[in-house]
């Protein structure tokens, strides 16, 4: 028992999440909106799809919180500075239903051949962010965009490869049930020169 399940004591709600991510640029975030429509154009009953500004990769979660220590936005910011990586393109081509709560299934674009600079890019930040204290639970990275919630589970489709040049990550605060997120920093991949 922690001090947030106390007996006869409900758990304070958690409002934020963070995280770190890559995302489309706005042209290409609208492509891949309209192939999930298209495919799927009597969805609308059965869930919701996510706003196409929100659409993004996420490489890796710093976690949930009632409010973001500011020692944690510090220790993040730490280590985005240590990532060193070049801007590379990725290529997404499949749309599938991962499994979750039957009433909030991820219907996500996912890729048959995952981009190496885009692995190595998760990698380095993950010891990045281990060299700083922070210590990121263990959880395996299937690069994918999530673009709906539904109760439905619908069969894998393969669609026409979208693709986008990656050129920043950025520290993502998204506010949990708000379908909100602010940005809290962005790191262009432009960095070669090790510190």
């Amino acid at each position: 028992m922690t001090q947030l399940t106390l007996p006869g004591i409900e758990a304070p709600r958690l409002h934020h999440r963070l995280f770190f991510a890559v995302q489309p640029d706005p042209h290409t975030a609208a492509r891949i909106a309209d192939a999930a429509r298209r495919l799927w154009p009597d969805a609308a009953r059965t869930g919701h799809w996510v706003d196409t500004a929100r659409l993004h990769v996420t490489l890796h979660s710093l976690g949930e919180f009632m409010h973001i220590p500011p020692d944690v936005i510090a220790r993040a910011r730490e280590a985005a500075q240590r990532v060193r990586a070049e801007p590379f393109d990725v290529s997404f081509d499949r749309i599938v239903s991962f499994s979750g709560r039957t009433d909030d299934r991820p219907w996500v674009l996912t890729v048959s051949d995952v981009s190496h600079e885009l692995i190595d890019l998760q990698r380095q930040l993950v010891e990045a962010l281990k060299r700083t204290g922070l210590r990121p639970p263990r959880t395996s990275f299937t690069p994918h965009v999530t673009l709906r919630y539904d109760r439905s589970r619908r069969a894998p489709h393969t669609i026409e490869p979208i693709a986008w040049t990656v050129s920043e990550f950025v520290l993502i605060d998204s506010w949990l049930g708000k379908t909100r997120h602010d940005a809290i920093g962005r790191w262009p991949l432009d960095r070669t020169t090790p510190i």
